[in-house]
């Protein structure tokens, strides 16, 4: 072994991968320790995939992590650079016992990370083997002197993931689509994979570029300007961008305007939806999108924000779709994964089916509105405000409360929730209403719930 991580910045376990700063806190130490860590924790022999996204540092690190891998007998398949949901759907297409890619998902460059699964794509976090993994890594223990076997699999793993999505999708012919990839994993690739569809694509940002260059790896409407500007200059059925690693979308509208995802998922159910068929989505979801499931005599699920929480009610419920408002949407026909791009193709097919643009569907939804913010709370103290509010909350008899993921008040008016940030000192309110008066006086009361907690502390 070349050399164990020491002092590992314990930080870098997050609630569904390991991430950080490269490389003060993710270093090449540090992801051979991760692949050694990863191999006892899995045991053998089992088989796993590796790939990686087009960050700068992670040829470096994935060199290592394969290092540590092999040291503990495993069996990789190596698929280069991949958009993470190619390594969800090939660990369950091949039936593999696990996988890992070298990303930062849509951090800033100057980040990277680990994303890790076990068996059917699940991603290993917190309370579900990451933290095992942290202790051995921590531990020191990690031995292995094995040699483990790696077949390279680089570029056809992603090809057999494009023909396979891509076969789902009628043809998109005369569709006129402008796709922002912001340099990242879905650069080139899912343009080509537009234009076989037979739609006429215009593309921008869309060569590899692990510094991304051209916006933050996250797309927002506040990132993606250029790919609104385009959508309107050049009279556009619609625009796609997609985050660095390719497992968030986000939509532009015929108008140039973004589209809420929330509006997006309630579309999809009013158009595949079948009586019976269920769909989860988190707390901070629309009601537009549980309006669209009863319509169509459908089942909600509410779910906990998160991967690990979404994917295990589209196996374990069957569910038909599912959604969170970050991006992230959900599939049946591709194994229960979230997948940016078969999001993208799903909905440019809507459109094919509709004869309509994206602005019209849009407008034909139930109106909302909504808003969200950021609550400021020290890490010490959250967690226990958190507590306060939900034993005030559950005396109240006038309102709805639902505690599958913090509290969420539902209200003769709407609703407002409230949770605690894994990642931040702050615990986050989102508030949905039907207009504009409603939704302030719902955050005033949710922002009162948590001053006069917060100030006893």
């Amino acid at each position: 072994m070349k050399g164990t991580a020491k002092a590992v910045n314990q930080d870098v376990f997050r609630a569904y991968d390991i991430r950080g700063i490269y490389p003060s806190d993710i270093n090449e130490e540090l992801a051979e320790s991760v692949g050694r860590a990863l191999g006892k924790f899995m045991g053998k022999p089992k088989k796993v995939l590796v790939g990686m996204d087009v960050r700068v540092s992670s040829p470096a690190l994935v060199k290592r992590l394969i290092e540590g891998i092999l040291s503990q007998d495993l069996e990789i398949l190596y698929a280069g650079i991949i958009p993470t949901p190619v390594l969800y759907f090939a660990i369950s297409h091949y039936k593999l016992d696990g996988g890992i890619s070298v990303t930062a998902s849509h951090n800033p460059p100057e980040w990277n990370g680990f994303k890790i699964c076990k068996e059917d794509a699940h991603v290993i976090g917190l309370g579900s083997g990451l933290e095992k993994i942290r202790d051995l890594i921590n531990s020191g223990s990690l031995g292995g002197n094995g040699s483990g076997i790696m077949e390279d699999r680089s570029g056809s793993i992603t090809n057999e993931y494009l023909e396979f999505v891509s076969g789902k999708i009628g043809m998109l012919n005369g569709l006129k689509v402008g796709i922002d990839p912001g340099n990242g994993a879905y650069s080139i690739i899912a343009a080509e994979t537009f234009r076989k569809k037979g739609a006429e694509v215009f593309p921008i940002n869309d060569t590899p570029d692990g510094r991304f260059p051209s916006r933050s790896p996250e797309p927002k409407e506040s990132t993606v300007s250029g790919l609104m500007e385009l959508v309107r200059s050049r009279g556009l059925d619609m625009g796609i961008a997609f985050d660095g690693d390719g497992d968030r979308v986000l939509f532009v509208t015929d108008t140039g305007s973004v589209i809420s995802i929330d509006t997006v998922l309630a579309l999809l159910v009013k158009a595949y939806l079948k009586k019976g068929e269920k769909v989860a989505y988190e707390v901070s979801v629309s009601s537009a999108v549980e309006d669209a499931v009863r319509e169509k005599e459908g089942i909600p699920i509410l779910s906990k924000v998160g991967h690990s929480h979404l994917k295990d009610h589209m196996k374990y419920e069957n569910c038909r779709f599912g959604g969170e408002i970050s991006g992230h949407m959900y599939f049946q026909e591709v194994y229960g994964g979230d997948d940016a791009l078969f999001a993208a193709l799903k909905v440019a097919e809507l459109l094919v089916k509709s004869g309509k643009s994206l602005s019209e569907l849009g407008a034909g939804m139930p109106r909302y509105v909504k808003a969200s913010e950021e609550l400021r709370a020290a890490d010490s103290k959250k967690f226990r405000a958190m507590d306060m509010i939900a034993a005030r909350l559950s005396e109240d008899k006038r309102n709805r409360i639902v505690t599958v993921d913090g509290i969420k008040v539902i209200t003769p008016k709407g609703w407002y929730v409230l949770r605690v940030s894994n990642t931040t000192p702050c615990i986050r309110c989102t508030a949905e209403a039907r207009n504009e008066k409603d939704l302030k006086e719902l955050l005033e009361t949710a922002r009162g719930e948590f001053s006069r907690a917060y100030n006893k502390l």
